[in-house]
């Protein structure tokens, strides 16, 4: 069987996000079907970027799409994409990269959430964003919908365990900075290094125990009006930007201790 067959198809939707995974990653689109009546220009954008990447293009009855979601708004496009492979290590998606920008995503099960916050990781240019498999809401069409296009550019790996995971990312030199409402250090006070991984949890629950405690650092967001916590997309927004904005301004030196950790 070859290693194609072997990893399950999902579907994507939607112009923008079937267009995006015809160019981030032509060979992973199986077939894209179209509504028959589509023929304006985005109709045609999308067949000619279909053709030029070899990929199949079916134009087939609107109610032949609706089928693929039961009356989901497909806006006339339905691909089918091969799934991220569910095995796939950490470690080979950081290799060669020298200063990691990753989010870490624990307990967000929402799936307009999820795709809010692949957006804003890669607009940020994070280079992955990581959940625990069992707390955590997966890839899905509305999940494609909102990330528009993110959700097939930006690797989101889930994880068996969270905990172990964190332990194995600063065993990289990879700093583990969480955003709590409740820490001591502003965001923008913080001594916050090149190379991080930034975890935040529900809005409401915030991070589990377990994931607090492996924290290197943990840092607040300040808020200044009557509204006190943040939606998780605008505070992984905030967090992600501030390393880009450091990074802009010069290399940093990584603190000498943390919140939730003890490194020296």
């Amino acid at each position: 069987m070859s290693r194609r067959a072997a990893r399950e198809p999902r579907v994507v939707f939607g112009f923008h996000a079937v267009l995006a995974s015809l160019r981030a990653e032509p060979g992973a689109v199986l077939e894209i079907y179209l509504d028959e009546a589509r023929r304006d220009a985005r109709a045609r954008e999308l067949a000619a970027a279909a053709e030029r990447a070899g990929v199949r293009l079916l134009r087939v009855p609107a109610r032949r799409l609706d089928g693929f979601y039961g009356g989901g708004r497909h806006q006339g496009v339905v691909a089918r994409v091969v799934a991220q492979r569910a095995g796939e290590r950490l470690e080979a998606l950081l290799a060669g990269i020298e200063r990691p920008l990753l989010l870490v995503l624990d307990g967000v099960t929402d799936p307009h959430n999820l795709g809010a916050c692949l957006r804003v990781a890669n607009a940020a240019g994070a280079h992955a964003v990581i959940a625990p498999r069992d707390r955590a809401a997966g890839l899905s069409p509305a999940v494609s919908r909102v990330a528009s296009g993110a959700a097939e550019r930006t690797p989101y790996v889930m994880v068996t365990n969270l905990a172990r995971t964190l332990g194995e990312l600063k065993a990289r030199g990879i700093w583990v900075v969480g955003a709590d409402e409740r820490a001591a250090v502003s965001l923008h006070g913080a001594d916050l290094p090149d190379s991080i991984a930034w975890v935040l949890g529900a809005e409401g629950e915030g991070m589990r125990r377990l994931t607090r405690e492996a924290c290197d650092l943990l840092v607040r967001i300040p808020t200044h009006g009557a509204v006190t916590s943040l939606n998780v997309s605008v505070a992984a927004a905030l967090c992600l930007y501030e390393s880009v904005r450091r990074r802009a301004c010069g290399p940093a030196s990584p603190p000498l201790a943390g919140a939730g950790g003890a490194r020296l």
